[in-house]
């Protein structure tokens, strides 16, 4: 299968180098090119691209605003591809936000090529981007200005088991199914199969909110350790 990607950034040389190095990729087809959110909107509805790249920085209509707009579609409209955030910084509120908006991660901008690549791969294979020793740090740093509700950590998110909430706690730390399996001495299909569950109990999209939600929550708290499963 051939990624339909759209890059929206307000730099040319920026969105000229990402879309000259996906471009490359046998397994991967740029489909369009905008400068701004409004336009990114516009471009990726008329392609019908799977991923967009998308700036948070931008003239018009920033990135966050466009993701919005393109994971909470009006009435009518039935695209909705894949958000990954692209940003300058480690630590960007505005990404956060994105996760909210249904973003399925971010990258930095200055990111290694084969990391640009896997980013595009795994997103528009539907997981979610969320590299621990960014997504975490970045996490946690909202968090500790946006406190979460103190709750004591084992209470049950909206009906979770106790394997559910194990699991959804390990997604929070940044582990992938597999080093999950291997945590929890399961298969992964079986992990697989709690995070088919923790989507429909919890309303999540995608990993990204799961993690925002284990914050949100208490079940893991920002300077805390974090609780050893099953404790």
């Amino acid at each position: 299968m051939v990624i339909r990607v759209v890059v929206v950034d307000d730099q040319d040389m920026v969105r000229s180098g990402f879309a000259a190095l996906l471009s490359a990729q046998s397994d991967i087809d740029v489909v369009g090119e905008a400068s701004n959110g409004r336009l990114g909107i516009e471009v990726s509805r008329g392609t019908h691209a799977d991923v967009v790249l998308m700036d948070v920085r931008m003239p018009e209509m920033d990135g966050l605003e466009a993701a919005r707009q393109l994971l909470d579609p009006p009435p009518g409209v039935v695209h909705r591809p894949k958000v990954l955030m692209l940003t300058t910084f480690d630590i960007d509120d505005y990404v956060y936000e994105a996760l909210h908006a249904g973003a399925s991660g971010f990258l930095l901008k200055d990111a290694p090529v084969a990391e640009l690549v896997h980013a595009v791969r795994v997103i528009a294979a539907g997981e979610a981007l969320l590299a621990p020793s960014v997504t975490r740090r970045l996490i946690e740093d909202v968090a500790r200005r946006r406190p979460a509700p103190r709750r004591d950590p084992n209470v049950r998110l909206n009906g979770l088991t106790p394997r559910e909430t194990e699991v959804l706690l390990l997604v929070a730390q940044g582990l992938s199914n597999a080093e999950i399996a291997a945590r929890l001495v399961v298969a992964e299909q079986t992990v697989k199969t709690h995070m088919t569950r923790l989507f429909a109990k919890l309303g999540a999209r995608d990993r990204a909110q799961l993690v925002v939600m284990a914050y949100e929550s208490g079940l893991v708290a920002p300077g805390r350790p974090h609780p050893a499963p099953g404790t």
